[in-house]
């Protein structure tokens, strides 16, 4: 199988981006690494000093973005300067809809990424966050029909693999690597 430097699993909230990469970075020997869990701590500092606890929430974002990214970027350019390959777990909103953000991604992790977009029916969605719980969903969940109507769920206009994330993480796995091995 060819070995893909680097993989970027996007998708809304509760979509299962997260699940989906801890059971394919073992199977790459690729290093994970999760927006949120690289750049949380210091995510919630800034969203305690400005009174904001949904990490999708607009002011917090125009606050933190950037240097998320950055940070997420970074360290998978030091893993795949370390000849590892990384499986990336982010929203990448801004990569897979703006073709010159995705263009500098992929400048930036040196390689030909692969995006794997996972998406669900909005009911699934709500079904999914309500089920998790996390206090950084209580808005969600409280109002459903705001946060769908501020969720863009239209599919990356970048080269991606979509993924119906109602399926089994065996079978989005198997997907994601015989995508690769093409």
């Amino acid at each position: 199988m060819k070995r893909a430097a680097a993989v970027l699993i996007g998708g809304p909230p509760a979509t299962g981006k997260s699940t989906l990469a801890k059971a394919l970075a073992p199977r790459l020997g690729a290093a994970l690494l999760d927006l949120d869990v690289a750049t949380g701590p210091l995510t919630r500092v800034v969203s305690e000093l400005i009174g904001v606890r949904d990490l999708d929430d607009p002011a917090l974002g125009r606050l933190t973005r950037d240097a998320r990214y950055d940070t997420l970027l970074d360290l998978a350019d030091a893993n795949l300067g370390a000849g590892l390959a990384v499986v990336l777990v982010a929203p990448f909103s801004r990569e897979r809809a703006q073709p010159s953000a995705w263009a500098a991604t992929a400048r930036r992790l040196a390689g030909d990424p692969t995006m794997v977009w996972l998406h669900l029916p909005s009911e699934e969605l709500i079904q999914r966050l309500t089920r998790r719980a996390l206090a950084r969903d209580e808005d969600k969940i409280r109002d459903p029909a705001s946060f769908l109507t501020g969720l863009d769920l239209e599919p990356p206009v970048v080269p991606h693999l979509a993924l119906d994330a109602s399926e089994p993480t065996g079978r989005l796995v198997r997907s994601v690597l015989d995508h690769l091995s093409r």
